[in-house]
């Protein structure tokens, strides 16, 4: 019996530290105001170099994931994301897209100019 109840303990905690990642506060796209760092998910509706159209069932908007030349991401249409971020302007400016899966693409810090900004000497 302690076997057994070990071995539940053990897979729920695998199942929680395995699911925490993805435990964030979402905000409707609809809901959207110039702030710092938010989450928001949806499917991606169109794509052009690195910029996409996210849509999530209030709405859509652009999220901006920095220059191509850069750092090139590949997302496709009909991608399910969930990206942290700032909406600036009309558009969201990503710090970092999360797919489905886990994998984390890291765009920009979410404090200081983006990495690209930066003059080299």
């Amino acid at each position: 019996m302690k076997l057994i109840s070990l071995i539940s303990f053990s897979l729920l905690t695998a199942g929680i530290i395995t699911l925490s990642p993805l435990v964030v506060a979402q905000t409707a796209i609809s809901s959207l105001r110039d702030t710092r760092t938010i989450t928001i998910s949806g499917q991606v509706k169109s794509v052009v170099g690195n910029d996409f159209i996210l849509a999530d069932h209030t709405g859509q908007v652009i999220v901006d994931a920095g220059p191509r030349w850069w750092q090139e991401i590949n997302v496709s249409v009909g991608e399910y994301l969930t990206v942290v971020g700032e909406y600036d302007e009309g558009e969201f400016d990503a710090f970092s897209i999360t797919r489905p899966n886990g994998q984390v693409m890291q765009i920009r810090p979410q404090f200081g100019p983006p990495p690209w900004a930066v003059k080299k000497d």
